[in-house]
């Protein structure tokens, strides 16, 4: 299990960059926790990771194995106090290679129809700029089907609906089929009789 991590910007009208902290599950690409910060700090890593850790109840159950974090090179993710948290959370940490940000494409990809969305209108106040990312984050978790997820949705795939998804769609597909079949035999037939 592994989950990605990044920073993007975003600009408020008036007041300035802000900075989204974003935490996704890789498996999914379900976005578990995100925040609007001010800066890029570790302290903000952490403080998203938490809200991560809570969200997936992570926080407080005794797992084998907690998520691998894979993150860029930035300088909050190479931070000391980083690598404790991570220490003390029992969670490794991944790096991508640098200037190779296809390593973390998955959240790369999320960033840019994230800001290809929000970018469309001007926010003049930070909580306007927090409801759109909440809008788009949640039609993005649950709404948005995505091709490399068998078109499906994040929440589908991350809660576990996703197989019988797939098996009720290939029911659905064999019974199209054969009504295709037998529609298709019935119109040869009268095609038939008409010639006659």
């Amino acid at each position: 299990m592994a989950w990605q991590t990044d920073f993007t910007y975003c600009k408020v009208t008036g007041w300035g960059w802000y900075y989204l902290s974003t935490v996704m599950d890789d498996f999914s690409r379900y976005i578990l926790a995100w925040r609007l910060c001010t800066t890029m700090s570790a302290q903000d890593v952490k403080d998203s990771l938490d809200d991560a850790l809570a969200f997936t109840g992570l926080d407080t159950v005794k797992v084998k194995h907690k998520p691998r974090l894979l993150s860029d090179n930035g300088p909050s993710y190479v931070a000391a106090d980083l690598a404790k948290y991570l220490a003390e959370q029992d969670m490794a940490h991944t790096r991508g290679r640098p200037y190779h940000p296809q390593t973390q494409g998955k959240i790369e990809r999320w960033h840019r129809s994230l800001k290809n969305r929000i970018l469309l209108e001007h926010n003049y106040l930070p909580g306007e700029l927090e409801a759109a990312i909440q809008h788009f984050v949640d039609h993005y978790n649950n709404e948005r089907y995505h091709e490399s997820l068998n078109n499906l949705t994040p929440a589908d795939v991350y809660y576990g609906r996703d197989r019988e998804i797939l098996a009720r769609r290939q029911q659905i597909k064999l019974h199209t089929m054969a009504m295709r079949r037998k529609m298709h035999a019935r119109n040869r037939v009268e095609s038939l009789a008409q010639m006659s």
